[in-house]
């Protein structure tokens, strides 16, 4: 398997508010190393984060597709698995050359996840693996669920630090250009909560177009990247670079 890791696929842009398709820009190659990694022939497996938002889960399905394509990368089918079709996992598995671990809710997509199975599933695929914001997230063996919606911060019960699909060891945060500077329930993001957690376990924080790729046991970081360790935070990797993280 190769796994990458990413915020945003970044197979889209901007027309006045909406996204619509567009080529992979990646400052750090993503699209490069993507398409070296796929067969001249690719079919999609796209798992969706809620397994009931239906009419997000189709027109992100379209998007990506489209993007993709105009990325050079030569989809021939392209599956969404969410609520309708989950009992199709192993068959849409054994059938695909690239799976997309989508974004979302963490703890949404990692109930949804468990109750697939995908974890067992996933266990000796061969193919290319690309997460997705929650994806990246889900993909690791700890996963932290970094509160994201109102309540989550102030949440005794909330569940932070939850199990993943083990696909890989880096714990991660992704978006970092934008979450670092917000707040949540009163609190900061940055200094309040994630400073904070970072005295449980240290973990990774990538903004949009950093992106981990994880290969025959070797994992590395290319583009801007920042560890968050025992209440501390240090810039580890900037953009253009790559860094070997195991």
């Amino acid at each position: 398997m190769k796994l990458f890791l990413t915020s945003t696929l970044e197979a889209h842009e901007y027309l006045g508010e909406v996204k619509v398709p567009a080529p992979i820009r990646n400052p750090n190659g993503l699209d490069r190393l993507l398409r070296a990694s796929l067969p001249r022939k690719v079919r999609v497996l796209s798992i969706a984060s809620d397994p009931e938002a239906y009419e997000i889960n189709d027109f992100y399905l379209a998007l990506n597709r489209e993007g993709l394509r105009l990325s050079g990368i030569p989809v021939t089918e392209m599956t969404l698995l969410d609520g309708r079709n989950e009992g199709e996992l192993q068959r849409l598995l054994h059938e695909s050359e690239l799976v997309i671990l989508s974004g979302g809710h963490v703890p949404t997509q990692n109930a949804f996840f468990g109750r697939i199975g995908l974890k067992e599933a996933m266990e000796d695929y061969p193919g290319v693996v690309v997460g997705i914001s929650a994806g990246s997230m889900n993909a690791a063996g700890l996963v932290y669920a970094q509160p994201e919606l109102e309540g989550e911060a102030l949440d005794p019960a909330f569940p932070r630090w939850i199990s993943g699909l083990g696909l890989s060891t880096v714990t991660l945060v992704p978006h970092w250009q934008e979450i670092r500077e917000m707040s949540l329930d009163g609190l900061r993001i940055l200094e309040d909560i994630s400073l904070k957690d970072s005295r449980v376990h240290p973990f990774y924080a990538i903004p949009d177009g950093s992106f981990f790729l994880v290969e025959d046991g070797k994992t590395t970081l290319f583009g801007e990247g920042w560890l968050l360790e025992n209440g501390t935070i240090r810039e580890i990797c900037r953009v253009g670079e790559t860094l070997a993280i195991s």
